[in-house]
């Protein structure tokens, strides 16, 4: 109980960081309640946010200083299963791609968007994303991945090798090294950075993996499904983001790919965020 209240004050305290006011909702799915905290203009043209693996929501913050509200409604949604206040249903988990599209298909339904959704997420939040995108083209008007993991290209093995004792054993000190090797030191919002560190008592729970999205129908936006825009991080430590650009120009001719340089994997959508909304404005 003592881990939960300090998890949930500190999470709060990241949230108390967002500028103006934040409306959080608790959205019903067949998968569990699922927090998402909406803040913009409620007419505005829809932006559904999914974090990378444990980073929770809030890891939006800085994006929304940097004016992603300005011009959007942004839905900043916490995965069920993962570290954040959406609670996972006891007698229905989220075991496969399948199920993760039917959670997400559950969740835009329950925010009841207006206007075409553009759906944007960041390391494994992008994993989702293009298999929904993949599944579901319809629903999208645009597709934003950043620094997506496990898309264009496998993860490198020593990213693998430095990460398996955080996800295995936890504790805050080692997800600090672990950050600040990947990020090599770069100023994380430190208040984000205690989130991460209470996240060492939060109950472990394997992600859904699976096969890299099929993202073929999605080459040409002219044929009916999103327009898709894919930045990379240049100094990502989990994957060539070269190799992974070259790859999803390959895949997708039409889509806008490039590659953001200074910046790491982790610490894109907090010290890149003025880019990033730069981006989603185009």
């Amino acid at each position: 109980m003592r881990r939960a209240s300090s998890f949930r004050a500190t999470y709060d305290a990241a949230l108390a960081r967002w500028p103006g006011p934040v409306d959080s909702v608790d959205l019903p799915t067949p998968y569990g309640v699922t927090r998402v905290n909406r803040c913009g203009p409620a007419g505005a043209p829809p932006l559904v946010l999914l974090p990378g693996g444990g980073a929770t929501s809030t890891v939006w913050g800085a994006c929304v200083a940097a004016g992603a509200a300005r011009a959007h409604r942004v839905h900043a949604v916490d995965l069920v299963g993962d570290p954040g206040l959406s609670v996972p249903a006891a007698d229905r988990a989220i075991r496969s791609v399948g199920d993760l599209v039917g959670w997400l298909d559950a969740v835009l339904d329950g925010l009841g968007p207006h206007g075409p959704v553009t759906l944007a997420g960041h390391s494994y939040g992008a994993w989702i994303a293009a298999h929904h995108a993949a599944l579901r083209p319809d629903r999208l008007g645009r597709l934003v991945l950043l620094d997506p993991t496990q898309v264009f290209t496998g993860l490198r093995p020593g990213y693998v090798l430095r990460a398996l004792p955080v996800l295995a054993r936890p504790t805050p000190e080692r997800i600090r090294s672990f950050l600040a090797w990947e990020t090599r030191g770069a100023a994380l919002d430190p208040a984000w950075l205690r989130l991460q560190e209470e996240i060492a008592g939060f109950p472990a729970v394997r992600p859904v993996t699976g096969p890299r999205p099929d993202l073929a129908g999605l080459a040409h936006p002219s044929g009916g499904g999103p327009r898709v825009d894919v930045l990379f991080a240049g100094l990502a430590r989990c994957h060539d983001s070269g190799r992974a650009a070259r790859a999803a120009r390959e895949l997708l001719p039409g889509a806008a790919v490039d590659v953001l340089p200074g910046v790491a994997h982790h610490a894109l959508p907090l010290t890149a965020a003025e880019e990033i909304v730069r981006r989603l404005a185009r």
